[in-house]
């Protein structure tokens, strides 16, 4: 289930297990290493002097002791030659070799360190692409939500070099959705800025006043306070047009019945449309279960943001749809926001890997998909 990438102390978290990037020897060391050992206290290192240590690529599980969490689960990756002697595959395998561990044990919460990314040199652009990759793999066909916890900021800022591609679809949209025209700049310095965009009706006064000077009606949309204080019968504020009145009277329960399709009812009928299970759905959404439950059972259940876009791309509905999915729950896209405009780029591009999406929103310092 819910993959969530956060900025931690891995000694702090309050889960099933915490997953230790250890030596071969399992006796402790720096960084992360140290530090859960320092946590946990000195019965961890004894326990570890029972396992007669670990391969790189494996794992071997022991008690917290002092940490939060029950279990330690010690896994060693890879030391970084230049990724031709078979490093990544080693670290698939100790992220695998955790995760099978941790769901034999039957953990439900687990979190893990950006494995070989520290003294081991592993990149850690590349680090973290593993590490979504194969957990995201893992959790399509495991219930168990995942903590990928980043400690230190240099790996927290790597959006630069990952995704140059998305950087420049942000500046496209982004940049320009924030750059007024010149004639918006012009409008703006002349002053010519309407004291609201409220529709004022055109009285005989005014019209008789424009007459007078030999002007046409105006554009009202752009006089100047002092413009519109100098026509007669005119307010200082201007105020809307009464409704005119209607011979058509609706009542409530009318009114009701024509309301549109629910977001719930149309994730449903997706779902159907799609043949996918719930728990298919749920799972590629990157959603809880039992998140999943309160919106099948409430027809008018109204999502967050990011539930409802993760949604859309679990259903890997094209962009126009996806932007009716996120109407439904009250939304849109829009290119005020870093957020949006990444997750428009990957339905754009018809890429509805979800952790990936993740990865990059994670990269750009967003908030994340599903959860």
């Amino acid at each position: 289930m819910p993959l969530h990438i956060v900025r931690n102390d891995i000694t702090t978290m309050k889960v099933d297990a915490i997953v230790n990037a250890a030596k071969e020897s399992l006796l402790g060391g720096g960084g992360v290493d140290g530090a859960i050992h320092r946590a946990a206290g000195p019965d961890l290192l004894k326990e570890c002097r029972t396992l007669g240590g670990c391969k790189t690529g494996q794992a071997k599980i022991t008690k917290g002791y002092r940490l939060p969490a029950k279990f330690v689960i010690h896994t060693v990756g890879p030391v970084w030659q230049g990724g031709s002697c078979g490093e990544r595959e080693l670290l698939i395998s100790a992220y695998r070799s955790s995760l099978e561990l941790a769901f034999a044990n039957k953990c439900e919460t687990v979190a893990f360190p950006l494995i070989s990314s520290g003294a081991y040199g592993y990149p850690k652009d590349q680090a973290l692409k593993v590490a979504v990759d194969t957990i995201g793999d893992f959790l399509l066909s495991h219930d168990m939500t995942v903590y990928l916890v980043i400690f230190d900021r240099a790996a927290y800022t790597i959006g630069g070099k990952l995704f140059a591609d998305i950087a420049a679809y942000i500046d496209d949209h982004y940049v320009s959705e924030h750059t007024d025209s010149l004639e918006e700049q012009r409008r703006r310095s002349a002053g010519f800025n309407a004291p609201s965009m409220t529709e004022v009706p055109w009285t005989p006064a005014k019209a008789a006043h424009w007459s007078d000077k030999n002007l046409s009606q105006p554009d009202e949309r752009f006089l100047t306070t002092s413009m519109w204080e100098s026509i007669p019968g005119t307010p200082l504020t201007p105020t809307a047009a009464p409704l005119p009145p209607t011979s058509l009277t609706i009542s409530l329960d009318e009114a009701l019945s024509q309301l549109d399709e629910s977001f719930s009812q149309m994730l449903l009928r997706k779902i159907d449309e799609r043949g996918l299970t719930d728990a298919q759905c749920y799972k590629k959404a990157n959603i809880d279960r039992k998140l999943f439950s309160k919106i099948r059972s409430d027809v008018h259940y109204k999502p967050s943001k990011p539930t409802a876009m993760a949604f859309a791309v679990a259903l890997e509905l094209p962009l126009q749809e996806a932007r009716e999915m996120l109407g439904k729950a009250g939304f849109a896209f829009s290119h005020a926001s870093k957020f949006d405009i990444i997750v428009e780029y990957f339905i754009a591009h018809q890429n509805y890997n979800i952790f990936e999406i993740n990865e990059a929103l994670f990269a750009f310092d967003q908030s994340l998909l599903g959860g």
